[in-house]
């Protein structure tokens, strides 16, 4: 069983579809826990209906939140394969980063290396497409390092908003390429099937 953690700010959608894609495949991959940036993030109803250990954690002492040290304790001893960043929006801190060294990797609602960088998240990025009038927008899953948005493309959706009336609707259309390239791409890690070649990571068929 490969097992991943997967960290979210929201609502959870792509949490719910990650453990859909699971249950399609024959249960390959298991969500070990979630880890939440607020006590009370939504996404925590999906894990705790789906039975998965959440934790809150913070970069300041806080009552019932972990320390990211305590959180990487139990991320060992759970024996986590893959960090997924699924609309999580606080900076992974460096301790972490060095822990889990290629093996942490963040969902982007747009097509780096445009659009991306501190303060790039949720509608902040719709709006910045929509207002550059950008024609074709999508999604970026990435190897996360010690600077925003910046680690090595792993892979990349598009879809065209040539007839978007709001940022909202790129929203919309981007969330549906998010959920259907997560799960592809954590398929691929769970199978060994990502490589790093030349300075270019690579997708084995």
């Amino acid at each position: 069983m490969y097992k991943i953690a997967v960290f979210v700010s929201g609502r959870g959608s792509n949490l719910k579809a990650i453990l859909d894609s699971s249950q399609q495949d024959g249960n390959k991959i298991e969500v070990v826990c979630v880890v939440g940036d607020k006590i009370d993030c939504l996404a925590f109803e999906i894990a705790h209906i789906n039975s998965i250990k959440t934790y809150s954690v913070s970069n300041v002492t806080k009552e019932n939140y972990l320390a990211y040290s305590e959180l990487i304790t139990n991320l060992r001893n759970l024996k986590v394969d893959l960090i997924v960043l699924a609309g999580f929006l606080k900076k992974i801190p460096d301790e972490l980063i060095e822990q889990f060294e290629n093996r942490i990797i963040n969902i982007h609602p747009a097509l780096l290396p445009s659009f991306g960088g501190k303060g790039m998240y949720g509608i902040n990025v719709h709006r910045a497409v929509f207002e550059k009038s950008v024609q074709v927008a999508g999604a970026t899953i990435h190897f996360v390092d010690k600077i925003y948005d910046n680690g090595k493309i792993i892979a990349q959706e598009c879809v065209n908003i040539s007839d978007v009336e709001t940022p909202e609707d790129i929203a919309e259309r981007v969330l549906k390429i998010e959920h259907q390239i997560l799960p592809m791409v954590i398929g691929k890690f769970s199978e060994n099937k990502v490589v790093v070649k030349n300075n270019r990571v690579y997708l084995l068929d």
